[in-house]
């Protein structure tokens, strides 16, 4: 799905620079099927647009919280696809969004732990950890929180 662009748009090189990946990186998402089509110039070098710099962030938001490679392509062929499929995409994000809340879930019992931990050793050395006092009391406050 590689379409011409008008304007000159934005190299490979430009990119990586404003995202923090490499062109090999790019490259890959194209290739893989993750990307929704970028275009070219009239010389035919990749020519990236605003909408794909922000395409190119959910990837890498979708990939930092754990939804594998084989998910975020079937998302990118549903998009792809167009209108009527708008179900099937709410159900993926919704699942990968309950897995991501139950690893914060996960994450946050661990931290109290180490909080546990932090505040019990500055104690035991005659110190207090404003740190960990404050967001141990704040863990307290919330009704919520995991114990």
């Amino acid at each position: 799905m590689t379409s011409q662009v008008h304007s000159n748009g934005l190299s490979i090189a430009e990119v990586a620079e404003r995202t923090g990946l490499t062109a090999h990186t790019l490259r890959y998402y194209e290739r893989d099927g993750l990307m929704l089509g970028v275009g070219r110039n009239g010389s035919g070098h990749r020519a990236y647009t605003e909408d794909d710099l922000g395409w190119i962030t959910l990837i890498t938001r979708l990939r930092s919280t754990g939804m594998p490679i084989r998910e975020i392509r079937r998302y990118a062929e549903m998009v792809r696809d167009g209108g009527g499929n708008e179900e099937a995409r709410l159900a993926l994000l919704r699942a990968h969004r309950d897995r991501v809340r139950a690893q914060l879930e996960e994450t946050a019992a661990h931290l109290d732990a180490i909080e546990f931990k932090v505040s019990y050793y500055a104690a035991a050395v005659g110190e207090t950890d404003p740190d960990a006092e404050l967001i141990a009391q704040q863990r307290r406050a919330e009704p919520s929180a995991p114990r």
